[in-house]
């Protein structure tokens, strides 16, 4: 990623951290992986929504920090607080932006899928922010 960051144009090497790309690549990886285990629960094994949603959100979330932990931020900080951490961040993301901005943007007329997209470019914000700053704040990589 660091590669990759120094050949980005008009400066945005000097304001892109490494760190941020490979969020974005690892965590647009996971975001596949929850749409495919949802849909292979939902329509393929026909579990109720509230089931196969619940159980591709997790199993993505939980990549995400597997995958983020050890390629992204090269942590070996102390696995149990990190765990921790990242459940609490993951469960303040589902109330405030899953159900909070998705539900508050439909509630005033904007279409879901709008309402989604628009909740999970904030969800990236933050979860980001809260990963590299909170969870893996003592990470040796970039």
């Amino acid at each position: 990623m660091v590669a990759v960051v120094a050949k980005l144009p008009f400066g945005l090497s000097r304001v892109v951290a490494p760190s941020l790309l490979g969020f974005a690549v690892i965590n647009g990886f996971t975001f596949s992986v929850d749409l495919v285990l949802l849909t292979l629960a939902h329509r393929v094994l026909h579990w109720p929504y509230p089931a196969a949603v619940t159980v591709s959100y997790l199993t993505a979330f939980a990549l995400s920090f597997v995958l983020n932990r050890a390629f992204n931020f090269r942590s070996h900080g102390a696995l149990g607080a990190q765990t921790t951490r990242y459940a609490v961040a993951v469960g303040v993301n589902y109330l405030v932006f899953v159900l909070g901005v998705g539900s508050g943007l439909t509630s005033i007329g904007v279409g879901y899928a709008a309402a989604r997209l628009v909740s999970g470019l904030a969800e990236g914000v933050y979860m980001y922010c809260v990963m590299r700053w909170v969870v893996f704040r003592n990470a040796d990589g970039p």
